[in-house]
């Protein structure tokens, strides 16, 4: 993404005359076939994300052209196939920035990916390593640039150049608490974070149901009843299948100046006997049981699935951790403990109080933040309840009442 305007992103984009050689190679890959496995196109409206599945690491190169705008990726020793040849069926017509994908044989080694633009972008391309039920993958991001479309520049955009850049600490000056309390003097401002989505499903159930999905659902329908509220005002970290990386998720409430953070999710275990909602917050000083000390693990390894480009690792962690006060900490075990309550009321609880771990996407130093497991995706009973319209929104009424008890009782005076 670039935080220029248009000829700036283009020169990044050529990188002078010649294109680069972007290598990824092992002693694997130099042996073995090149063959293209899978290929998916993620489309919102923040950006989009094209992405090539491969056996091996893929060697290829970049440039653009104009008149239509375009950018052609040449990847060597590989052959067309079926795979290939289905990427351009994958394009939506309401894709915001592409408008059209065509690959072919450019030579006996080489095809040729053209990508056709429908606004002026800029690209973020890496690899990443095999995780999870992924390979090798090629990533190709589409952001538009600023201005591109038009439209008012959305903040989550520059976080995301910021993250790729490595500089999301530099974007995140300290700012002066904002004036009054909360939900008397002014609105209350919350931000909604729908777990995992594009790359990352998340937990899968039995019959097929996504994580990502069930709680981009109870998340609108969370949205839809806040926005109802006179003294509230509500923001999502994605409200598409899109994946965000979990520091900027973090960084999106903090440019907000959110007075509380909610993270959506769905348990999964391996055993399909488990069930119950549950409710979690931060720890710094280790997990307060195995089972939040195994979710964290999974829920922090997001970033891996969903896939980042290598230079958002150079952003440490360590001034987060530094500014981390035992208030905020204190604050949303009380949150999360209203919230518990009133979950408890519509759903079995799997455990009676909030469970606490090193969640990254918790780690606002000043902001009560909680994550919540609204039931085990892995359990067939519940897995059908998750997917009807009703326990969805009974889950969002609950967590809505737990909001409301939570500021009643005096909660997070620390945003006066």
């Amino acid at each position: 993404m670039s935080n220029a305007n248009h000829n700036p992103g283009r020169r990044r984009l050529l990188q002078g005359v010649a294109a680069t050689w972007l290598l990824s190679v092992s002693s694997v890959g130099l042996a073995a076939a090149s063959h293209v496995i899978a290929v998916r196109i993620w489309p919102s409206s923040t950006y989009t994300r094209v992405t090539l599945e491969s056996n091996v690491p893929l060697k290829y190169k970049q440039f653009a052209l104009s008149n239509p705008d375009r950018i052609v990726i040449d990847i060597e020793d590989v052959h067309l196939n079926s795979v290939l040849k289905g990427l351009a069926g994958q394009v939506r017509k309401d894709d915001p920035y592409l408008k059209q994908a065509r690959v072919g044989q450019f030579d006996k080694n080489t095809i040729r990916l053209v990508l056709e633009l429908k606004q002026s972008v800029s690209p973020n391309m890496f690899t990443l390593a095999p995780v999870a039920e992924y390979r090798n993958r090629l990533v190709v991001d589409l952001y538009p640039t600023k201005g591109g479309s038009g439209e008012e520049y959305d903040p989550l955009l520059a976080l995301l150049e910021d993250y790729n850049k490595g500089d999301l600490e530099r974007s995140l000056p300290a700012e002066a608490p904002q004036a009054g309390k909360a939900g008397r003097d002014r609105p209350v401002v919350i931000m909604l974070d729908p777990g995992h989505g594009g790359e990352d499903p998340g937990a899968i159930g039995k019959n097929k149901t996504r994580e990502k999905d069930v709680v981009l659902q109870i998340a609108r329908r969370l949205s839809a009843l806040i926005k109802r509220e006179p003294n509230m005002k509500v923001f999502m970290t994605r409200n598409d299948d899109v994946f965000i990386p979990l520091k900027v998720r973090v960084a999106k409430a903090r440019k907000q100046r959110a007075d509380l953070f909610v993270s959506i999710h769905a348990d999964a275990f391996t055993n399909r006997s488990a069930r119950g909602s549950s409710v979690f917050a931060l720890s710094t000083k280790g997990a307060t049981s195995n089972t939040a000390k195994f979710l964290a693990q999974t829920q922090n390894a997001a970033d891996e699935i969903g896939g980042v480009s290598k230079s958002g690792d150079r952003y440490l962690d360590h001034t987060m951790f530094d500014l981390l006060q035992t208030a905020t900490i204190n604050d949303s075990l009380k949150f999360g403990k209203e919230v518990l309550s009133r979950m408890g009321k519509i759903n079995p609880l799997h455990k009676k109080r909030v469970d606490q771990a090193g969640f990254a996407v918790l780690r606002a130093p000043d902001i009560p933040s909680i994550l919540v497991e609204t039931a085990f995706i892995s359990n067939i009973e519940e897995e059908r309840k998750l997917r009807t319209s009703h326990f969805q929104q009974q889950i969002a009424e609950s967590i809505l009442a737990g909001i409301k008890a939570y500021f009643a009782n005096g909660g997070a005076l620390a945003h006066q």
